[in-house]
């Protein structure tokens, strides 16, 4: 989960937020709106899950932990401060593999400049050639 200082306070926060961001979409499952910010340093987020996209708030909660648990690692590689929300549009995005769920945030990331594309696609491939080569 991510802290505090990343989550958005308020509605009115949000509505702001909507008024002036812009959006990118690479699948049916999800899409991502994103702004940057001179507001504060670092990243904030939000996860949106409709109960339309499920009744039940145990699975709306999963949902929201996973794409949270995402960012939490990608921070250091934010070229600015932004605000990002990401709205869930179908259910079947709780059971897509974690490793494919993580690519899907990086290439929206991507696509909207938010992070740099010239890193590797999964930060733990770089943990796996460390440990191939001693």
């Amino acid at each position: 989960m991510i802290g505090s200082r990343h989550r958005f306070h308020g509605h009115a926060s949000l509505n702001n937020f909507y008024s002036r961001s812009r959006t990118v979409r690479l699948s049916s499952l999800m899409l991502m709106r994103y702004q940057a910010t001179t507001r504060h340093t670092g990243y904030r987020a939000a996860v949106i899950v409709s109960r339309k996209v499920h009744k039940s708030a145990v699975v709306r909660n999963r949902i929201r932990r996973r794409l949270y648990a995402i960012l939490e690692p990608l921070e250091p590689r934010f070229k600015q401060s932004y605000d990002l929300v990401f709205l869930v549009k179908d259910v079947s995005i709780a059971e897509v593999p974690y490793g494919e769920l993580e690519s899907l945030v990086q290439s929206q990331l991507k696509q909207a400049g938010v992070i740099e594309a010239g890193l590797s696609d999964k930060p733990h491939d770089i943990v796996n050639k460390v440990q191939k080569e001693n």
